[in-house]
């Protein structure tokens, strides 16, 4: 599993928290020290609270469920973006739409707007439009690919989330914490961890701090998915092993009982003609 080290997190700057004046007291067992009014986290913690969230996605992902990925602020957006992608996971980098997971089917609803159009694009209903209908439609097609193409492939709720910033994301927290949804987060100093289900103490202002934390984890999740494919791969090769496995058997019982048969024969035969002789 490629789990990160203490030398790359302190690197990456993880271990800067925000101002002392800021803080949030759930976040003490997970502070280190202060320096020049700034909260130092304690990468040692960070490290194992990484390990625990890494096997546990890895095993998320090696049972085919997806994690949807939620990072909104600007630094965030794009390695979010790229780290999803590359494991074939769902994201939101946008806005995070109320009611994405407790209303979940009326956001499938939009999604299969999207799908619409696209399939009026390919048929040639587009064409038959009017300039200002055709200008319309295809500004709502822009407009929900932005928000929604990302996760156009989630046709379920999320087995878990992936945050970035709790605070800023707070819907998306409360709105899994309601359906029981596993959520895994990068927590600064300043929130709160209590809603969270794995902790991972770190700074989530940083782009390389964010980038760390999303090696490790989908790392782990890249071996999963590996993991999973190997194992489907030799499930498919041992039931095709099966039928023939089979015809042998069938074939080896057919010329035992042909076998069988001839000795007994021959029993009977060798038994007529000693009768026979004796007569």
């Amino acid at each position: 599993m490629s789990i990160t080290n203490f030398d790359q997190l302190l690197e990456a700057g993880v271990h800067f928290g925000h101002l002392k004046r800021k803080w949030n007291p759930a976040m003490a067992p997970y502070i280190f020290m202060e320096r020049n009014g700034i909260h130092i986290i304690d990468l040692y913690k960070t490290v194992a609270k990484v390990e625990d969230a890494a096997a546990a996605l890895k095993q998320i992902a090696k049972s085919g469920k997806k994690v949807l990925f939620v990072a909104t602020k600007k630094q965030a957006k794009q390695v979010v973006a790229e780290k999803a992608a590359s494991v074939n996971m769902p994201y939101v980098i946008e806005r995070w739409p109320g009611g994405m997971l407790t209303n979940f089917p009326t956001i499938r609803k939009a999604v299969k707007k999207m799908a619409t159009i696209d399939k009026m694009t390919k048929d040639g209903t587009f064409d038959n439009l009017s300039k200002r209908e055709k200008l319309q439609v295809t500004r709502q097609r822009a407009k929900l690919e932005k928000t929604l193409g990302s996760i156009a492939d989630l046709t379920r709720l999320p087995s878990a989330l992936f945050v970035v910033d709790v605070m800023k994301e707070h819907i998306a927290v409360r709105e899994a914490n309601r359906l029981g949804i596993p959520v895994f987060a990068m927590v600064d100093t300043n929130s709160d961890p209590s809603n969270i289900d794995y902790v991972i103490p770190a700074n989530d202002d940083a782009t390389k701090s964010i980038e760390v934390i999303l090696n490790a984890v989908c790392g782990a999740m890249q071996e999963g998915l590996e993991e999973r494919k190997a194992e489907k791969i030799d499930t498919e090769a041992a039931e095709g092993e099966a039928p023939k496995k089979e015809k042998k058997t069938r074939v080896a019982k057919k010329e035992r009982t042909k076998k069988e048969d001839d000795e007994a024969l021959n029993a009977n035969v060798a038994e007529k003609f000693l009768k026979d002789t004796e007569e």
